[in-house]
This record gives structure tokens, C-alpha cells and sequence, in this order.
């Protein structure tokens, strides 16, 4: 059911400046019969959720209830001044205020007579902020025009600019609005493109009174087709400021709508007509919203992009820096998709790097390209691009085309480095080390070696933030550099040194993306570990404003993650103990009940001389003895001191180990059951076959579910470590 059917069955007519008194009185019974109006007319403030969680949600269902219907029977300008309001009954005291009696509806249409006529039709813009009351009359008197427009109806509204001529110009509804205005908001693109051919170049450029131009009205509503048209009649349109001093290319990113952004950027070449502010402010949000290849493009023809504060007085850099996904380190793969990108030629990456804007407009009209290539290499790699996509690796390839433009975008931004304000450069850099990107860190240096000794506010330098925020590649940076002393030995404003950064446990870094508290445990360990060994030893003893050593601060620190590490360990080890005795049940049972049964008269089983009976023997012994394994380490991890340095190597040893041995407990259970079935039933293949695979499926389901957490903690345990000591000279 679509909306004009549902708002019909509400009220008869949509609510129009002219029909107030109608549309209240329907709406108001549909209200009652619906048991709503008690939010309208409601004399108390509503509940918050602090005070009552249950009635506050109670009242946002019946407060949504009572607003969607009153939304819904609203004309299309009307419900533009309203769709920010979330509470029905002020809603419903707007409406009132705006269109209830004493308002356009109630003025008799001959008092029009008594007011001159180039007072209403020769100017129109001066009337329509002369007062209330000339506002009325004004937009009683092109309520005809409105109507024609809402509706669609061309004929009608060329009818009404044949008599008023000036009309096509006039502020005809609220916050002036022209006719333009209008019929874009309401998405009428045909009657866009008629007024457009009727307006002169000076009044496509009026503005309502939020200062936007019908232009900016339609980048904001992503509508290509009608910017297109204003703009082939008014090229000046692209650079009209709002109030808030942004060009329609700048709105359009500020809402997000990229494909009409990217076509007011295209029509904007040559980029002269950029002014240095908003060149900036293009390049931040086209970086932000991962359009690499037109802010490579803006940055090459326009540099200072790159060196210019943006209209947020922030830089192109910092936003640059803030994308950690759009770089190598900030991704994360399984080993085959790691192979693949590697396996993508870096020659092939390159080439499509050449920028390819596609214009979005009517079907009257071509596409336009920045740039095509027409030679025969070119070709051969646009099918070689494309049979990469084919082969089904077109999200990693995508991947290593953003990395390569993400990284040539910093490149040309490092060539403008020593002309960026030290400030704005500064920030950046904390910002990609607490994101961990080590590219961005890596070519600055190469730019600049000073920049590696940064401070920021609390006097921290750049290996205070890659320990505090975890970054292992950054830090890892520190063992290519030769005067590591000049680092380590640094205090910040709170004289913390650099272990005390190990010590501290800031929110919100890699460390959440470990699974298990234990798992973190060891982590934090293994970092607190790491940093002191490249400290000379008097560091251990410093201590900090909050009088603590870096040890100290550390099981201050940590204390709770201890505890809840404990608790993980207990838990898992409980759970596995208990499918551990079972297991050794079954299996001590399953050892002296042999399929079969035994010989009366030696003693010994009647399949003793088959193959299968070996296999069902040595299954049943491998499983009972990896299970009562299993349950000794699992009691061990039970009776554990628990201590910090536990939760290194002793913990999570034992729990590889029992973890093992109970996969492989359940995994030869599961062998000595298929080869029994196959000893009692050796000529019903029809049945034992799918059992078998019946049993399978328990093996995998908990190899599924306990091989990642196992697999994690052996690599985190015996794997290679996170930190790069062979790292190659920075400088």
C-alpha cells in the first residue's frame, strides 16, 4: 500500500496552507478511534527512560503511532518542516501555529484587490519578508502555482506563469522557496526542466532562506539529472555558497551522496574554479568516503589541497591518517586470501589508477570521462583487470587498488609535507600510530627524521602511542633506529616512561580484538615483556606522579583482567572435564563389551581375528587414554595458582594440551564406534555408511568450534612473535 492510499484513508485531502480546519478535524477522530489522542493533547512532559525504562517505551510506541499518521497526511513541503520533529504533540502545536485560524486559509480572496499589483507580482521577493501578514497573502495568492507543482501538472502551472509571469521568480512557499524550489523537492524533474528553460541565468540563482540555490537543493536530494540541467543553463550555480559557506560540491559530500558529488566535481574541471578552502575540504571527504581516485586526481592538479586547512579547520592529512583500512596494516586475512593479494601484480594495480569519472546524466546526454585510455597496453590490462574480477577475487583485488591509491595519495601528500602547518602534521601522526598504520608513519619519517620524536599535549612520542595503543608494527619501527636510548629514556608530562605505557590499559585498541580474557592476559604480558627488554634496567624503578613503578601500575592495571581471565580458564576447563569423564566412561565400558561378545569357551572375542577388531581396540585404547589426559591437565588448570605470569606460558600450555587430547579422545571414539558398527553389520553398507557420517559431523562440529580458540592460543604461545626485531634501518 503505498502512501497516498494510506494517507486517503486517514483524511480525504492532504494537509495544504488552506485547509487546516478539515484536515485537523479528521485527523483528530482518526486519532481517538485509534486511542492515540491522549499523546496530542497530553499535559505532562513524557516519561524519560532514566526514571521508568517500561513506560518510556510504552509512550515512544504510542508517541510513534500518533506521529507516522500525521506525517503521512501532510503535503510534500508541509512534511519538510515537520520530518525533524520526533514528539507528536509538537508536531501537531506547530501545525496549528503555522496553518490553524487567522493563517492564509481564513483571508478572503477580495481583500487581494485591495493591494497593488506590483506589490504582489512585480516584487515578490521584497513582499515575501515584509511581515506575516503581506507573508500571507503572498503565499495565498501562489497557492494555485504550488498546487499545479506538487502535483505535477505542467499544463496548469505554465498556465498560472503565463498570467504572472514574474511568479516563475517569486518565493512561493515557506522559507522561500521559489517555483524551482519546489518542484525539485518534490522530485518533478520534467516541470525542473521547463522552469529551467524559462528562467533567466540571474534567477537560478535565488536562494531560499536557508541560502541554498534550487541546485544545492538537488545535490542534497541526489537528484543528477535536474543538476545537470541548471548547470548546462548556469555554470556559476557550482559556486554559490549556502549559509554555512558551501559550494553544492561540498553539500553533496557532507550528505554523502558520492555519485552526484562525483559528477559536480567532473563538471567543475578545470579545478581553478576551486577556491584553496574548498579544495581542501573536497579532498578530506573524498578520502573519507574511500573516493581514492578522484582525491588523487584533485591532489595532483590542485596541491595545496594538501597544505590548506579545510572549511572544519582540520587537514587532508589527518583524515588520510584516520583510514587505517585503507592501508595493508589495517587489514587482516586468512592465509589464502594473503596469497592472493600478494599474488595481484602491483603493474596491473597501477594502471587502473588512472582516473575514470563516469557523469550520471539524462539519456539525452553522453557520458563524459576525465580520462580514456585508447592504446593497446591499455586494453590489454582493462581484460586483464577484468579477469581478475571473473576468477572471483574481485573484493581483494578492489582491496589492493584502494591500498595503492591510498598510498600514492600519501606520497603526494608527503612531497607538500614541510609546507603543512606542524600542528596539523602532528596530529596525523597520532592518529595513524593509535590506528596503527605503519605506511603512514614509514614514508613521513623517510620525509622528515625530526617527526619521529613528536610530542603530543601530554609530551608523549610516537612509541608511547604505538605501546599504549598496541601497535606492534609501529613499534616495531623502534628497532630500526639506531638511538633507541634517546626514546626509551623519555618521561611525558606525568613522568611515565615508555613501560609505564605497557603498564596502562587504554579502551578501545587491538587488544579487544583477542578472544578470551586469558588470551589478553598473556598479550599484555608478552608487550609489558617486550618493552622492558629494550629498556635500559633503572626504568623498572622510576616512578610515575601516581607513585608506581611500571610493574606496579601494571597489576594495578590488570587486576580485573586477571581475575576474568581466571574465570575464562575455570569455565572452559569445567566444561571439557566433564566431557572428558564421560568419554572415559564409555570408552573404560566399550573396552570389556566387545562387538560380538567372547568365545564361551576360551574367553577370548569372537571377532578377534578380523582387521576391524584391531582397529576398534587400538581406537578404544588411544581414546580412553587421551581423555583421562585430557581431564588430569583440565583438574591441573582447575588447581592453578592463577598468578600473572601463569597466564604466559603455564596456562595456556595446559590448556593447548588438554584441548588437544580431548579432540583427539573424540575423534578415535568416533573411529572405535564406526569400526564396531562395521564389525556387527558388515553386509548392511545402506546403514553404517550414512551413521558413519552421522558420527563425522561430531568431530567436526567440535573441531569447528574449539580448533579457532585453539589454534590462537598455540600461535600466541609457541607462533612467531608480533614484533618485528629484524626490522630494516628507518634512516
Amino acid at each position: 500500500m503505498t502512501t497516498n492510499t494510506l494517507s486517503s484513508t486517514i483524511v480525504l485531502e492532504v494537509l495544504r496552507n488552506d485547509n487546516y480546519a478539515n484536515w485537523s478535524a479528521s485527523m483528530k477522530n482518526y486519532l481517538l478511534a485509534q486511542d492515540l489522542w491522549d499523546i496530542v493533547e497530553a499535559t505532562t512532559e513524557p516519561p524519560k527512560p532514566e526514571d521508568d525504562a517500561v513506560e518510556f517505551k510504552a509512550w515512544r510506541k504510542n508517541n510513534a503511532a500518533a506521529l507516522h499518521p500525521i506525517q503521512i497526511s501532510c503535503g510534500v513541503d508541509i512534511q519538510s518542516e515537520i520530518r525533524e520533529i520526533s514528539s507528536a504533540k509538537t508536531v501537531w502545536e506547530k501545525l496549528a501555529t503555522m496553518y490553524g485560524p487567522g493563517i492564509s486559509s481564513n483571508i478572503p480572496a477580495d481583500s487581494l484587490s485591495n493591494i497593488p499589483s506590483d506589490s504582489l507580482s512585480n516584487n515578490p521577493v521584497s513582499l515575501a519578508g515584509a511581515g506575516s501578514e503581506n507573508n500571507d497573502l503572498l503565499q495565498y495568492q501562489y497557492e494555485p502555482l504550488r498546487t499545479a507543482i506538487n502535483n505535477g501538472d505542467w499544463d496548469a502551472a505554465k498556465g498560472f506563469l503565463s498570467n504572472q509571469e514574474d511568479a516563475k521568480s517569486a518565493r512561493i512557499s515557506v522559507h522561500g522557496r521559489t517555483a524551482l524550489h519546489v518542484a525539485v523537492f518534490t522530485g518533478h524533474t520534467k516541470i525542473v526542466e521547463k522552469l529551467v528553460e524559462l528562467m533567466s541565468e540571474k534567477e537560478l540563482e535565488i536562494k531560499d532562506d536557508n541560502g541554498v540555490t534550487a541546485l544545492a537543493q538537488a545535490a542534497i536530494l541526489q537528484n543528477i539529472q535536474m543538476v545537470d540541467c541548471m548547470r548546462r543553463r548556469n555554470t556559476n550555480l557550482l559556486n554559490i555558497p549556502d549559509k554555512s559557506n558551501s559550494i553544492p560540491l561540498i553539500t553533496a559530500l557532507e550528505y554523502g551522496n558520492i555519485e552526484v558529488a562525483r559528477y559536480l566535481y567532473s563538471v567543475s574541471l578545470p579545478l581553478q574554479t576551486l577556491s584553496d578552502t574548498d579544495g581542501a575540504t573536497a579532498l578530506t571527504h573524498f578520502i573519507l568516503l574511500n573516493n581514492f581516485d578522484v582525491a588523487l586526481h584533485l591532489l595532483q592538479h590542485c596541491p595545496r589541497s594538501a597544505i590548506v586547512p579545510n572549511k572544519y579547520d582540520t587537514s587532508s592529512l589527518a583524515a588520510l591518517a584516520s583510514m587505517s583500512s585503507s592501508f595493508p596494516s589495517g587489514n587482516h586475512h586468512v592465509f589464502w586470501k594473503n596469497w592472493i593479494y600478494a599474488c595481484i601484480p602491483i603493474g596491473l594495480v597501477h594502471s587502473t589508477t588512472e582516473i575514470h569519472i563516469d557523469i550520471h546524466k539524462s539519456n539525452k546526454h553522453e557520458s563524459d570521462e576525465i580520462k580514456i585510455s585508447t592504446s593497446v597496453l591499455g586494453v590489454l590490462r582493462w581484460l586483464a583487470s577484468n579477469l581478475i574480477k571473473l576468477l572471483g577475487i574481485k573484493q581483494i583485488y578492489e582491496m589492493k587498488l584502494l591500498h595503492h591509491q591510498a598510498h600514492q595519495i600519501l606520497l603526494q601528500m608527503c612531497t607538500q609535507l614541510k609546507q603543512m602547518n606542524g600542528d596539523y602534521v602532528n596530529g596525523a601522526i597520532f592518529q595513524s600510530t593509535k590506528g596503527g598504520v605503519v605506511e603512514f608513519i614509514d614514508e613521513i619519517v623517510k620525509v622528515d627524521h625530526q617527526l619521529l620524536h613528536s610530542t603530543d599535549t601530554m609530551g608523549r612520542k610516537i612509541f608511547f602511542y604505538a605501546v599504549l595503543h598496541r601497535q606492534a608494527k609501529i613499534f616495531s619501527l623502534i628497532y630500526g633506529i639506531d638511538a633507541k636510548n634517546s626514546i626509551t629514556n623519555a618521561t611525558d608530562t606525568a613522568n611515565s616512561t615508555i613501560l609505564h605505557m605497557a603498564g596502562m590499559l587504554e579502551p578501545y585498541t587491538k587488544r579487544d580484538r583477542i578472544a578470551g580474557e586469558a588470551l589478553k592476559m598473556q598479550s599484555e604480558l608478552q608487550w609489558f615483556q617486550e618493552v622492558e627488554r629494550i629498556c635500559t634496567p633503572w626504568i623498572n624503578i622510576i616512578r610515575n606522579d601516581t607513585e608506581m613503578t611500571p610493574r606496579e601500575l601494571f597489576t594495578h592495571n590488570h587486576k580485573d583482567m586477571v581475575k576474568q581471565g581466571e574465570k575464562w580458564m575455570k569455565g572452559t576447563a569445567t566444561s571439557c572435564t566433564v566431557v572428558g569423564a564421560l568419554i572415559i566412561t564409555i570408552m573404560f565400558t566399550a573396552a570389556f563389551t566387545v562387538p560380538g561378545g567372547n568365545d564361551q569357551n576360551t574367553g577370548f572375542p569372537m571377532f578377534s581375528h578380523k582387521k576391524l577388531f584391531t582397529v576398534f581396540i587400538i581406537a578404544d585404547a588411544l581414546s580412553l587414554f587421551s581423555s583421562s589426559a585430557s581431564v588430569l591437565v583440565f583438574l591441573g588448570i582447575l588447581t592453578s595458582r592463577y598468578a600473572e605470569e601463569d597466564f604466559l606460558r603455564s596456562l595456556p600450555t595446559k590448556m593447548i594440551i588438554g584441548l588437544s587430547t580431548l579432540f583427539l579422545s573424540i575423534a578415535t571414539m568416533m573411529v572405535a564406534f564406526c569400526a564396531g558398527l562395521f564389525i556387527m553389520l558388515p553386509e548392511k553398507s545402506w546403514m553404517t555408511i550414512p551413521v558413519i557420517c552421522l558420527a563425522s559431523v561430531t568431530v567436526i562440529l567440535f573441531g569447528f568450534m574449539q580448533f579457532p580458540v585453539l589454534f590462537d592460543m598455540f600461535k600466541s604461545t609457541y607462533g612467531p612473535s608480533i614484533f618485528n626485531r629484524k626490522m630494516k634501518r628507518l634512516f
